[in-house]
């Protein structure tokens, strides 16, 4: 999680099983013959130096715990614990940015408007995908971990959601060709792209700046992360994988990643040419359909209410499961 180097593992018939890496190591380096090789502190550090030994020292310690029969039974360490009694921080605490690709799915482009339209914006599409479209989604405040609530904020009645890929940057990425944007991939993570659809505060009709990016995205625990990060070397081709998202048990996204406008490589290379792109940054790379708002997928507009349970999954990363709670009014100052 994002305090330190902490890793899963799995014992086998389903069980998940979380390693202390910093007490496994201390332990492992009680052997002579074992190399020093500190972890870093936090994920950051993990992903900066996951290349330089850490890396290594990770396979080690998941190899020795999985051989040496550690992880359950009798000889079990004490630095093993099931994942289901920790509470499970974000992956990150915090990406320096988090890029967010708009309408980077064909069925997801022109969902909000009729079937009729959609059909036409999809075909316009495959005819010309134009340039990638990125926006900036806060970290401090919007990130949150498996588990924590998510908050509705105050007075708005559209907030939506959006299952992504997040995809990890492993080392500095500037000006980075598509081929070759997976060399600077560290993994992969799911990311929630949550949504207030409302107009500006304070306007009831169209507003004459567009659309409001600060207040569609920048609301506090806008921005899920996990449950944990997938290295790329255990994960298969992220542009074929199923993404589903249900509320209250209804599947309400329910896609595969065949359907990006613009492939994660191609959004690595756009973003990396405005600017660096730092270990641990995150590109969350676009929404399938069947969002809140979409008019194709069903015939009504759904958005969260109070007490709404979201789970969010995508294959070979996991689930990330919250609970939407409406934020307490603001209470008014005293004369």
């Amino acid at each position: 999680d994002g305090r330190a180097g902490q890793v899963t593992a799995n014992a086998g018939a389903g069980q998940l099983d979380h390693i202390d890496a910093a007490a496994a190591n201390a332990e492992l380096l009680r052997n002579p013959h074992q190399p020093s090789v500190p972890l870093p502190e936090d994920m950051l550090g993990v992903i900066s130096a996951y290349e330089y030994g850490v890396q290594r020292r990770l396979y080690d310690i998941v190899n020795w715990a999985v051989k040496g029969n550690l992880l359950s039974g009798e000889r079990r360490a004490s630095w093993v614990h099931d994942v289901s009694k920790v509470r499970t921080l974000p992956p990150i605490m915090y990406p320096s940015k988090i890029l967010n690709a708009a309408a980077n799915y064909y069925a997801h482009a022109g969902e909000s408007s009729s079937p009729e339209e959609a059909k036409k914006i999809e075909a316009d599409l495959r005819k010309n995908r134009g340039t990638p479209y990125l926006f900036l989604k806060p970290t401090v405040g919007a990130v949150i971990g498996q588990g924590d609530d998510f908050i509705l904020p105050a007075g708005r009645d559209r907030i939506d959601w959006e299952c992504e890929i997040g995809v990890v940057i492993g080392r500095a990425a500037k000006n980075v060709p598509a081929a070759q944007a997976r060399d600077y991939v560290f993994g992969y993570t799911i990311s929630l792209d949550m949504s207030d659809r409302g107009t500006r505060p304070g306007e009831t009709g169209p507003s004459r700046f567009g659309t409001d990016w600060y207040v569609g995205k920048g609301h506090d625990t806008f921005s899920p992360m996990g449950p944990w990060i997938v290295p790329k070397e255990f994960y298969g081709d992220p542009q074929n994988v199923r993404q589903l998202l249900t509320v209250n048990g209804k599947a309400m996204q329910d896609a595969r990643s065949t359907d990006m406008i613009h492939t994660i490589s191609e959004l690595i290379q756009f973003g990396s040419s405005i600017m660096t792109l730092f270990p641990g940054d995150v590109i969350s790379a676009g929404s399938p359909a069947g969002t809140g708002m979409s008019r194709t997928v069903r015939t009504e507009q759904v958005f969260l209410k109070d007490g709404d349970k979201i789970v969010a999954t995508i294959d070979g990363i996991g689930s990330m499961n919250h609970t939407a709670r409406a934020e307490a009014p603001a209470l008014e100052m005293a004369k």
